[in-house]
């Protein structure tokens, strides 16, 4: 299988994702004569909290209980009614766009179920809850966004079922090499021990020059440098867990574990040996004891 089959939105590097929040979020209370047939211009998540709802995408049956989520893509017609035993169908409403490097839509890049049980709903309700009661004002809050993010991200990884093959009729467009850079910088991060550029660049279809100068204008490094940053974080991890500086370096395959301290410091800011001091407490700029 290609491994862009199963890159998880866990996997995409942090500057991957661009979310806009076309408004705040929309507080849904609706008695059992309400009724909806619309087309919004952006992307809509609905999140059911209280009784229920029936809803109609293309030739889809959807209905939502408390806990589900179902998103309505961009330009979609939808058509909404009541769907509960007598109590108030309650839930909350965003509208929303997500970019893929600030360009392209990275929602129609996947192919996604369109309504999901939120995983984790013990921990999830509360927070959907207070976004829900957080609607007040006309533009949307940086904290709304923070939140919203959370939530997406739990909807999404519920939902992702693959990517599809982007614009493959056009090798050259700029969506496609948006998911190539994407997939590449995935693919260093989740393996940072093995996966080599070149290795990690194989299916890229795009001149390779090209192609890496693109990637340090949407990473803002190039793939070599961005595959040195995830080792070094590979190596904050093991040494976290206990692993000497010497096993940490052999395990990233340098013979030499000063040059591996070197290129540590570069990227993480101190020398592993103090980083493994502050992990155990102590202060490596403390003077050391006397010596019986």
């Amino acid at each position: 299988m290609d491994f862009t089959e199963h890159t998880q939105i866990s996997q995409l590097p942090t500057q991957a994702l661009s979310l806009k929040l076309a408004r705040p979020p929309i507080p849904m209370t609706h008695q059992p004569n309400w009724k909806i047939d619309k087309v919004n211009p952006v992307h809509d998540l609905v999140i059911c909290l209280a009784g229920g709802g029936r809803y109609r995408i293309e030739d889809d049956d959807i209905t939502l209980s408390p806990g589900d989520a179902m998103l309505i893509p961009a330009y979609t017609r939808f058509r909404g009614q009541y769907a509960g035993d007598g109590s108030t169908y309650r839930g909350v409403a965003q509208h929303f766009s997500l970019a893929l490097f600030g360009r392209d839509d990275v929602l129609g890049q996947m192919r996604l179920r369109r309504s999901v049980a939120l995983a984790d709903w013990h921990v999830m309700e509360p927070l959907v809850s207070h976004y829900r009661t957080s609607s007040a004002g006309a533009t949307a809050t940086l904290m709304q966004h923070h939140q919203f993010m959370v939530i997406l991200l739990t909807f999404l990884g519920s939902a992702f079922l693959g990517w599809r093959e982007a614009a493959q009729d056009r090798p050259q467009s700029q969506d496609l090499l948006s998911m190539q850079i994407m997939f590449v910088a995935s693919r260093l991060a989740a393996d940072p021990v093995g996966s080599g550029v070149d290795e990690a660049m194989q299916s890229v279809s795009f001149n390779p020059d090209y192609f890496r100068r693109a990637f340090r204008d949407r990473i803002g490094m190039t793939p070599q440098k961005y595959r040195e940053l995830k080792r070094m974080e590979f190596a904050v991890s093991r040494l976290g867990q206990g692993h000497s500086v010497k096993q940490v370096a052999a395990e990233l395959g340098y013979s030499d574990p000063y040059f591996f301290s070197r290129m540590f410091k570069r990227y993480i800011g101190s020398n592993p040996a103090s980083y493994r001091l502050r992990r155990d407490g102590m202060d490596p700029d403390a003077p050391s004891a006397p010596v019986a």
